[in-house]
């Protein structure tokens, strides 16, 4: 099996806002593994926290995560700047208190036993990172713990997203200069590598899954764009199994920091 030819265009453009957006992500979801198995590692870890008062979501997309979690805490925040993923997070995690700001303008109000900060910092100017993760730091409570997800750089999908864009994400990097900087507030902090993948039998589902990948902030500014045709090119290389089904990895970094307890009590 082979992807079909794309045409001689170049890849579209997924503005998170639209409808084409948020087709193609519906479209990841029912293909991959993610989901599932991040959210019961989550619940395992909330199962563990010493105190389970408030759960603060930064980029909480539709909130099927969120709405998760929400239970085992008195109190649930979520940030979600896009208006159209709002509309659904409230409607998904109809308790939650929701803040319309982008992070770099959000005031939660509280401090959190959680904060989650999942698949966030694509989104984000990398040179704006660390002023984001010790804002996001901030609103942890004493004894609290921040996770932050983030994609390998250098599995299946990045290495696709490197490839066309130039792009790379490295949280791990980033994670230890947070470390660095809060070294006085810091009780521990660990990486986990998660190994997920997106699977389809559908060449044209692949093809569609590829594309929305490669959306990151910078395509938008490449002259010329990507060619469907290379991209497809690319998804039947890389991607297509001796079985005729496509197997895109896309293996995640899990960033564990526990904020140390109030010295006064």
């Amino acid at each position: 099996m082979s992807v079909p030819f794309a045409g001689s265009g170049p890849v579209r453009v997924l503005e998170v806002e639209s409808a084409a957006y948020r087709r193609a992500f519906e479209l990841f979801l029912a293909g991959t593994d993610e989901k599932e198995d991040i959210e019961a590692r989550l619940v395992r870890l909330v199962e563990g926290l010493g105190r389970r008062r408030v759960f603060l979501d930064v980029g909480a997309g539709e909130g099927r995560t969120t709405a998760r979690l929400a239970p085992y805490f008195e109190r649930t925040v979520a940030v979600e700047p896009s208006a159209a993923m709002r509309e659904a997070l409230r409607r998904t995690c109809p308790g939650a208190a929701v803040l319309a700001e982008p992070v770099d303008g959000a005031e939660p109000g509280v401090r959190a036993d959680l904060v989650l900060v999942s698949h966030v910092l694509y989104y984000l100017p990398e040179e704006e990172w660390p002023g984001i993760l010790d804002r996001v730091f901030g609103w942890t409570a004493p004894g609290g713990t921040l996770l932050v997800l983030l994609q390998d750089p250098d599995n299946a999908c990045m290495r696709m997203v490197r490839h066309f864009t130039g792009a790379r994400f490295d949280l791990r990097t980033a994670a230890r200069r947070l470390v660095a900087r809060q070294a006085g507030r810091v009780a521990d902090w660990s990486v986990e590598t998660v190994g997920n993948a997106y699977r389809t039998a559908d060449p044209r589902e692949a093809l569609a899954t590829a594309e929305f990948m490669i959306n990151v902030p910078g395509l938008k500014d490449l002259d010329p764009l990507p060619s469907r045709a290379g991209l497809a090119a690319y998804v039947d290389e890389h991607f297509a199994r001796p079985d005729g089904t496509y197997a895109i990895g896309h293996t995640h970094d899990v960033v564990r920091i526990r904020r140390a307890p109030d010295p006064a009590g």
